[in-house]
């Protein structure tokens, strides 16, 4: 089973799968699709599955893909530790610019469900952090769109997470710091209730 905890966010969730372990070691069966249907969530089924690896400081995001090939990601950390950051860009949904990070690692057993009209990204927090993504979409190059990591209007405490862990210098790539703040980019998603 897997137990599904609620974030500040309408439709995002952390999840939490069972973990069966001794003194060897564990098994997880993290992803199994009629568990989450069960759940409710709306994730089509792994259509591709992605792996990133990363020094600490490195931010990646806030990502995602426009429509038709829009992906709902399940996120999780095999290897260091990151912070994840989504923020809801349904216009019209009662959440709309609103964010929430989660701590992922190895250990704490947790993944996150973002959905599709969601931005996602990461900060992480050690180097060689390995970042897995289970999308249900086809990567899409023509249609990956961004919001800038750092804008003030989504109140996102980079700055404490930087000064918590050590970070000085965040590591970002020259495309996500060409990315419009959320109230100057167009409105690529509508919230469906």
């Amino acid at each position: 089973m897997v137990k599904l905890i609620e974030t500040n966010l309408q439709d995002c969730f952390i999840l939490e799968p069972d973990k069966f372990g001794d003194d060897r070691g564990y098994f997880c069966p993290y992803f199994i699709q009629k568990n989450l249907n069960k759940l409710g969530i709306k994730f089509e089924g792994i259509v591709q599955a992605n792996r990133s690896k990363s020094l600490k400081g490195v931010v990646r995001g806030l990502h995602f893909q426009k429509d038709p090939k829009c992906q709902a990601k399940i996120v999780e950390v095999i290897n260091g530790s990151a912070i994840d950051v989504v923020v809801d860009i349904r216009e019209g949904s009662p959440t709309y610019g609103n964010s929430t990070s989660v701590l992922l690692t190895p250990d704490n057993n947790r993944l996150l469900f973002v959905p599709r009209g969601f931005a996602h990204g990461f900060i992480s927090l050690e180097d060689n952090t390995i970042f897995q993504y289970l999308v249900d979409n086809d990567y899409a190059p023509d249609l990956e769109g961004g919001i800038y990591w750092d804008d003030p209007e989504l109140g996102i405490d980079w700055l404490g997470m930087f000064d918590e862990y050590g970070i000085n210098t965040p590591l970002t790539s020259e495309k996500d710091a060409k990315h419009k703040v959320l109230s100057k980019s167009p409105k690529y998603f509508k919230y469906n209730k």
